[in-house]
């Protein structure tokens, strides 16, 4: 049965028919007739403090639980402050759905006030977006782009309602199924395809499993550890695939790629066999591409057929969801095994002796300062693998990759493909939101935490005890790790004074938080658990640490995986004729 409403009320009711439990947003001039509804709506809206942190907030919360994530803001600036946080989710792959006011249908494309082509400017930043100018058409907008976000492989959609659609009356139809021509996702490879990839990996003799964030995407966690058994393949996970598979496991050789460990890309470098499971060959992961894994044939499994070759040629494609793909080759694989399997013992006496001779680890500061990574590796050790960790982007966040021990999926959120600094505060509070029983925990740069940190003032007035630790080393301290590699130490622009301007334990104090500090080794563990005692409020503690420390392993930008170095000399780990 049709019901008569305004075009608001049937934007909020099909918020509600979504399954949308909570937003994140501001309200403002073109979107304010949607506020009136959300005051009696069922869903919970949460005020931010800026665009931005409603859009990362949104990831965070999608990320943590698996759900598409909502935020909500006005035209004009309110709309082109949502268009980093709709990028950096779609990069990612997470479900976003970002609604925006428009002015009035007839000001369109007048320069009215506050008005900003926002549709044109996120058509190539977002998975695809609606300009809705008829009432009629808000609810069926909604539905697909619901249907849209988190389909196939999931992405940012956006969907801009000019005011007049919110202030007129219509009849609330909500679609009860959806058929969007030119839009099915292939969910299942072809049985032959499957078939081809077991013959290859039952030939192989040096296989990896390359693991992507498509695994987390698809729940295959099950599936993938069912792989990775059967296979005894070396497993490697990317930066965005962290948790999907064990860190403790023995199998896993940790994280490929810039800032990988020395045995995971070398593994790579040294396979005969990329398994490939929900990955896209990234600069990052892949270094110089024409160098990478050169004598490796490649399976791809994936669901977005553009991946497919799109940076390395495959020589089996496996085109569909990835649960459904491990579930179609792990009987295929056993067959091939049944006829014959080969022996990985001498591949994996060569894995286990790079893994020996180059572990991860970190020299403790000559002048007694404290070590920005043993903070991280006691943060990890004291909250342990059930707390999500957010990062934001730079040392901070390698060193949370390589010192923290991810045991369980979705329990590492990070800005992968854009690299976005103030990702860390808002995603955090997005993913307590998502899941408030868990601690949370955001890692921050002191460069990262000045963007967006008066998200703190939200977590703060909406109890959301999201915990904050700041690594201020008092610099943008990736930037300066190149410039001192590679413009002979001159900090052009990189040096910031954290430690004096501002006091990050104060300022979080102001913000309704905890403020806590430590500037000695001893005093870690301390405020480590005081922070966790704490849970009425948010928290932030400002660990003083060494400016100086390095990220390491590190591969050049541009430059082959071959030339991975472990010191500040920049020495290659390996000879070239060794590889």
């Amino acid at each position: 049965m049709s019901e008569e409403m305004t075009g608001a009320q049937s934007l909020v009711k099909s918020l509600e028919r979504a399954g949308v439990e909570v937003m994140f947003g501001i309200p403002g001039g073109a979107i304010l007739p949607a506020y009136d509804p959300i005051f009696d709506s069922t869903i919970r809206h949460i005020l931010v403090r800026h665009e931005q942190g409603a859009g990362h907030a949104a990831t965070g919360y999608a990320q943590a639980t698996g759900r598409v994530g909502v935020c909500i803001a006005t035209s004009g600036p309110g709309a082109t402050n949502l268009v980093t946080p709709l990028a950096d989710a779609q990069m990612d792959s997470v479900p976003v759905v970002a609604i925006t006011g428009q002015v009035s249908s007839g000001a369109i494309g007048t320069d009215a006030f506050q008005e900003a082509d926002i549709r044109g400017i996120t058509m190539p930043v977002t998975k695809h977006n609606f300009l809705v100018t008829d009432a009629k058409d808000i609810a069926r907008a909604i539905a697909e782009a619901f249907h849209i976000a988190e389909s196939g492989r999931p992405g940012a959609v956006l969907v801009d309602i000019a005011k007049d659609a919110l202030q007129l009356k219509t009849t609330f139809e909500y679609p009860t199924t959806i058929n969007l021509a030119g839009y099915q996702p292939v969910m299942h490879p072809t049985s032959q395809a499957l078939r081809d990839a077991a013959a290859l990996i039952a030939q192989s003799t040096s296989p990896v499993l390359y693991v992507g964030g498509g695994v987390i995407k698809s729940n295959a966690y099950k599936e993938l550890m069912q792989l990775a058994e059967l296979t005894g393949a070396p497993v490697v996970t990317t930066l965005m695939a962290l948790g999907s598979f064990p860190d403790s496991h023995p199998q896993h050789l940790g994280m490929p790629g810039m800032h990988g460990t020395v045995a995971a890309v070398t593994a790579l470098q040294k396979s005969d066999l990329l398994i490939t499971l929900g990955a896209r060959f990234d600069d990052r992961v892949t270094g110089k591409l024409s160098t990478f894994a050169p004598n490796a044939k490649i399976i791809h499994a994936d669901i977005d057929p553009a991946e497919i070759g799109k940076n390395r040629k495959v020589d089996v494609a496996l085109l569909g969801d990835l649960t459904n793909t491990i579930n179609g080759l792990i009987p295929e694989v056993k067959a091939a095994f049944a006829k014959s399997k080969p022996d990985l013992t001498g591949w994996w006496k060569t894995v286990n002796e790079w893994r020996v001779q180059f572990p991860l680890g970190f020299d403790e500061p000559d002048d007694g300062s404290l070590s920005p990574q043993y903070v991280i590796q006691r943060l990890g050790q004291i909250a342990g693998p059930d707390a999500i960790y957010t990062a934001g982007v730079g040392q901070h966040q390698m060193w949370s990759s390589q010192f923290i021990n991810y045991e369980k999926p979705r329990t590492w959120l990070n800005s992968g493909g854009l690299g976005t600094m103030g990702y860390a505060v808002p995603a955090a509070m997005g993913a307590k939101v998502g899941a408030p029983d868990k601690v949370v925990w955001a890692i921050d740069g002191d460069g990262c935490f000045q963007m967006t940190n008066q998200e703190l003032v939200t977590c703060a007035l909406n109890n959301i005890p999201i915990k904050v630790a700041i690594i201020n080393n008092e610099s943008l301290g990736m930037v300066r790790q190149w410039q001192t590699l590679f413009y002979n130490q001159r900090y052009s622009n990189t040096e910031l004074h954290s430690k004096r301007i501002p006091d990050f334990a104060k300022l979080g104090e102001a913000m309704g938080c905890a403020g806590l500090r430590a500037e000695r080794k001893e005093d870690v563990d301390r405020v480590i658990h005081e922070a966790m005692a704490i849970n009425d409020r948010p928290v932030v503690i400002d660990f003083s640490v060494h400016r100086d420390a390095m990220v390491w392993p590190m591969v050049a930008a541009g430059a082959s995986n071959d030339l991975i170095t472990v010191a500040r000399s920049m020495a290659p780990v390996w000879d070239s004729q060794e590889l």
